[in-house]
């Protein structure tokens, strides 16, 4: 097999794009279950929330001539419309958490797990009737332009997620460690009990989890809608199952593991795809996570617990 290694570059910027989604989405899995323990599985379905608000949102913000008539009208278009999608997306989380989840809070774990899948399943099934079976196209108002970087092609897309993804990466990154209400979270991720009992809101911080978690895949659906072209109702499954992996390879429970294990997926991913067949992409990123387990059961920065009797 002849490996060419000039076509490495292309395959990290490919890698960064992917990882930068995945990120987004483990942030999600990881916040949740540092707070309580659950493996939130209808957070694929806020990627696929996301994608759909915001295409329901650009349809009706592109009918404002003074949105649309300039490079500066675009630019605040989609600065809105991505807001406005990521917000509605959390709030998606905040309404699942409350009717969903938080009667279940004192139950057996497997009971909010179910009721996980349960919601997942629904959302989708409602995407599905409700709105569409097959794609939707996500329209751009602007032309995707390409430039080198060495011998690499950067798309003005790719450009865009990338840094996208940072900075609302270092964003929560500052939020959790530095804000009064980042310090609860924390706490209450430590020890819940405890915490309420020194004046934390458990309610209030385990909603604002669910806003914030689902917020960033709504982002990321978003991101992908725009870079993909299209959207459609199961659209989440696949990146919300890497983006799981992502989490567990990185030690889930701990945010910055959830950011590095999703850049390494997603550069194990285009690599993959690149060198060796991107039929084998998902089984080698897959194997990749079971070596991690095997070897670190704990991710590469999370801390494998015991749990005294």
């Amino acid at each position: 097999m002849h490996i060419d290694l000039s076509t490495l570059p292309q395959q990290l910027v490919n890698g960064a794009t992917l990882g930068g989604m995945y990120a987004l989405v483990a942030l999600g899995y990881t916040l949740v279950y540092g707070i309580l323990l659950m493996i939130n599985f209808a957070h694929s379905e806020m990627f696929m929330s996301g994608a759909y608000f915001g295409l329901l949102y650009l349809n009706i913000l592109k009918k404002i001539p003074v949105l649309t008539n300039s490079a500066t009208g675009i630019v605040i278009l989609y600065v809105l419309v991505f807001i406005l999608a990521t917000a509605s997306t959390g709030v998606v989380g905040m309404l699942t958490e409350r009717f969903a989840y938080r009667p279940l809070r004192n139950a057996p774990r497997l009971a909010p797990l179910i009721s996980a899948i349960g919601v997942s399943l629904l959302l989708q099934n409602a995407a599905l009737l409700w709105i569409s079976s097959s794609s939707i196209p996500f329209p751009l108002l602007f032309k995707v332009r390409s430039f080198k970087i060495g011998s690499a092609s950067v798309s003005t897309m790719q450009l865009l997620i990338i840094v996208a993804s940072l900075v609302l990466l270092a964003l929560l990154d500052t939020f959790v460690a530095k804000t009064k209400l980042g310090k609860a979270m924390r706490a209450t991720s430590q020890d819940r009990e405890a915490a309420g009992l020194m004046g934390v809101n458990i309610n209030s911080v385990i909603a604002l989890t669910f806003f914030i978690g689902p917020a960033l895949g709504g982002a990321a659906g978003m991101l992908s809608g725009m870079y993909y072209g299209n959207v459609k109702y199961n659209m989440g499954f696949i990146p919300g199952m890497k983006s799981f992996t992502a989490a567990v390879i990185g030690g889930i429970g701990n945010l910055r593991g959830a950011m590095l294990g999703g850049f390494i997926l997603g550069f194990i991913e285009a690599i993959a795809a690149g060198f060796i067949s991107t039929g084998y992409k998902d089984v080698i990123a897959f194997f990749i996570l079971i070596l991690v387990l095997i070897f670190k059961p704990g991710g590469l920065l999370g801390e494998s617990v015991v749990e005294k009797v």
